[in-house]
């Protein structure tokens, strides 16, 4: 089979890479290297060294399901921070009070809770911190504060959650 091109991939994306191959694949050649994603990016000039390749749509659901509801899609460098995305956009990722009281992205209070319905594995796995947070959601909720999105995905605002999450 033809060498497969992960550079800048996420970990799932990579790991989902290995699962696929066939029964009747005995070797694998892994390549590593030391330096920067931009530096291995430019050393192999593969298709995912520049270009429009580095940018990914966030594509953004607020208030759904309400008669308010607005999808907008949002042209973003790939490994972006959701939540800063979205804030540099004018989007707010707060309910109530905390749209002025939040930590400013450090994870410090658990406030900003999106729901990424679409394009969960194009974005980083959630940390133990991230998971515990969130334990009484879906699995598909997270912090933007803490979430990168390395390719194409959905995040809805404001998605609802359970009576003891707290931090709401």
């Amino acid at each position: 089979p033809p060498p497969v091109n992960l550079i800048g991939a996420p970990f799932d994306a990579v790991m989902g890479a290995f699962a696929e191959l066939g029964r009747d694949v005995r070797d694998v050649d892994l390549v590593f290297f030391k330096g920067t994603k931009d530096e291995l990016k430019a050393a192999c000039g593969g298709p995912n060294s520049g270009g429009d390749d580095d940018v990914i749509t966030i594509t953004v659901v607020q208030n759904k399901g309400s008669p308010d509801e607005v999808v907008r899609e949002i042209r973003a460098k790939r490994g972006c921070n959701v939540r800063q995305t979205l804030v540099d956009e004018g989007i707010n990722v707060y309910q109530s009070i905390t749209r002025w009281t939040n930590c400013k992205g450090k994870q410090l209070c658990g406030t900003c809770i999106v729901n990424v319905p679409v394009g969960g594995t194009n974005t980083n796995r959630k940390s133990m911190d991230e998971s515990s947070t969130l334990r009484e959601n879906p699995d598909t909720y997270r912090l933007s504060c803490v979430t990168f999105a390395y390719g194409d995905c959905v995040v809805e605002t404001f998605p609802p959650i359970e009576a003891a999450q707290w931090t709401r």
